[in-house]
């Protein structure tokens, strides 16, 4: 990646999750990434390229963290625990303004756009690897489920009040699926 496209995405990136991707205009961002007009063209040929590739960013920084959380497990069930405390982490984190991808749906929410298609790849590869991660548990599919409506809610009261008895309540429910997992 060059330096100048690395400039414009983080700048991008920095943008469109603390003000939303509508309110931050192509203008903005070519100023505070210090390109030229041409030089954001070339390396995208529109914003929804740009959001496209903040989104796949975004994407690929959550696919890290959840290998990291799994490949540090002893077990199946605490594999679980570390992908649900990293997301706790995320919710705790200074500056937390709920998931981009959740909030790029809301922005986009015609299913044929390039924007929420990103939304809805990411969504299908997150419900994918929590259902692996609870199969390898024990539990059924439907579990994941119940995971990933945990996590969106999470998500988005985690950034409206104090993250802490939102986060206690995500690992708390996420421990309860844990502990059902035999008996569904």
């Amino acid at each position: 990646m060059s330096e100048a496209r690395s400039r414009l995405l983080a700048t991008a990136s920095r943008l469109f999750y603390l003000e939303g991707l509508h309110s931050v205009g192509v203008d903005r961002i070519i100023s505070e990434a210090s390109v030229t007009r041409a030089t954001m063209y070339r390396h995208f040929p529109g914003k929804d390229d740009l959001v496209v590739a903040y989104l796949q960013a975004a994407d690929q920084l959550i696919r890290t963290q959840v290998e990291q959380a799994r490949s540090g497990a002893a077990s199946p069930a605490d594999a679980v625990r570390a992908v649900a405390a990293s997301i706790a982490g995320d919710i705790r984190s200074q500056g937390f303004r709920g998931c981009a991808f959740l909030n790029a749906a809301a922005e986009y929410p015609d299913p044929a756009h390039p924007v929420h298609q990103a939304v809805l790849a990411h969504r299908q590869w997150f419900l994918d690897t929590v259902t692996d991660l609870l199969a390898a548990t024990g539990a059924p599919v439907s579990a994941a489920r119940h995971f990933v409506l945990l996590r969106d809610g999470a998500m988005a009261a985690g950034c409206l009040t104090d993250p802490e008895p939102v986060c206690d309540t995500f690992l708390l429910g996420v421990e309860e699926i844990l502990k059902h997992r035999g008996t569904r």
